[in-house]
């Protein structure tokens, strides 16, 4: 549906759940907090205008492909989308031919399976059923495969939704620690404390992250965000332990209206 107070702004929604927001004018706006969130994580990746090799699970309507293909010209990009119906429609209604964006139609961690060891700087997590991520893109075998397809230095994202207690997260990022020496987590202080349903952001790599930079740039958002690391974070997690392939479940479900366009 086109955005009527925006011009060039286009929103997808999938069984009444906001999924992606595009600008086809201006690509560089991120509608969205927590892609906003994904595009301060890869502003910080590499210097300014350096191009980045970036694998995209889950597709929706390109949104974050479009921006690193517009603030860093050249970038080697692959998105994986299970819905083929869905790849078309976008390709019809919001095209994105000539920007270096491939897409590939399938099961996103299949597709990972098959990838080239170490050939990509960043890679995203952001596949939803609905309004829930599937259970086998939320175990420790999954992540290792993700960490296995990074460069040295790369980093690992997940969008996840939780609210309280906040249990799922908690496991998540237990999950994404046994993988990444360097982990960090970031979400609204609302969702942190419990308060409301929400995006947290995992993100992990096996080098040290410009967590500084990130902060800076999350603390100046319209809606700011909180990045948790370090002892913070080993309270988060608390007790919970690392998701395996023989335990995993889906995401719990939102409550009514949680994903109200953002």
């Amino acid at each position: 549906m086109p955005d009527l107070d925006r011009e060039g702004g286009w929103l997808l929604t999938l069984d009444d759940t906001p999924q992606s927001y595009v600008d086809l004018s201006d690509p560089t706006h991120l509608e969205f907090e927590y892609t906003r969130r994904l595009g301060h994580l890869a502003d910080v990746l590499a210097p300014e205008g350096e191009p980045l090799d970036a694998l995209h699970l889950g597709g929706g309507a390109l949104t974050l492909p479009r921006y690193l293909a517009t603030t860093r010209p050249g970038s080697r990009q692959l998105a994986v989308e299970a819905d083929g119906p869905l790849v078309e429609l976008v390709a019809e209604v919001l095209p994105w031919t000539g920007q270096g964006i491939e897409v590939a139609v399938g099961d996103a961690r299949e597709h990972l399976a098959q990838l080239a060891p170490g050939s990509w700087d960043l890679v995203v997590a952001d596949v939803f059923q609905g309004s829930r991520t599937p259970a086998h893109l939320t175990s420790v075998e999954f992540v290792r495969l993700a960490a296995g397809a990074l460069r040295p230095g790369g980093a690992y994202a997940a969008n996840l939704a939780d609210g309280a207690p906040l249990a799922f997260a908690a496991a998540q990022a237990a999950t994404v620690r046994a993988v990444f020496p360097h982990t960090c987590l970031v979400a609204e202080p609302s969702v942190l404390r419990g308060r409301r349903f929400g995006n947290l952001l995992l993100i992990g790599s096996d080098q040290p992250l410009r967590v500084d930079a990130l902060a800076r740039r999350l603390a100046a958002d319209p809606f700011p965000a909180r990045l948790v690391e370090g002892p913070d974070l080993r309270r988060l997690v608390g007790t919970a332990t690392p998701v395996t392939d023989a335990e995993a479940r889906p995401s719990p479900p939102p409550p009514k209206g949680a994903f109200s366009i953002e």
